[in-house]
């Protein structure tokens, strides 16, 4: 789990690529979250969310301002990854590359709002 602020989360389920710079010059290092080995992400300790884009394919992109990047693509059969937020925001990668996006009044309230991009 990502705590990007007070208000903002990020929980990774599935690999995802942690990279400094452009993908092409630099090797990228897999993050797993089940071996739960947490040396390769202290770099984001403290890092600034620069940009965070989610795709409709599912796949999350996380810019930092220290010039990092982190990708976790959608995964065929799970949710590889959501993000929560204040406002009951979420943002869900749903199995097959899908994405779900809820808003409500509150992180655990109803949902207000659903839809899923395509």
């Amino acid at each position: 789990m990502l705590a990007l602020d007070e208000d903002w989360e990020v929980a990774l389920e599935a690999p995802a690529r942690l990279s400094r710079g452009s993908i092409r010059t630099n090797p990228s290092v897999l993050l797993t979250p089940e071996s739960q080995d947490v040396a390769a992400a202290l770099p984001l300790f403290g890092a600034k969310v620069a940009s965070a884009v989610a795709f409709k394919s599912g796949t999350l992109r996380l810019v930092f301002e220290t010039g990092f990047h982190l990708n976790c693509p959608a995964d065929p059969t799970f949710e590889a990854w959501q993000v929560t937020g204040p406002a009951g925001w979420r943002f869900i990668s749903l199995p097959e590359g899908e994405l779900a996006v809820w808003s409500g009044p509150g992180a655990g309230g109803t949902e207000t709002d659903q839809s899923k991009a395509k």
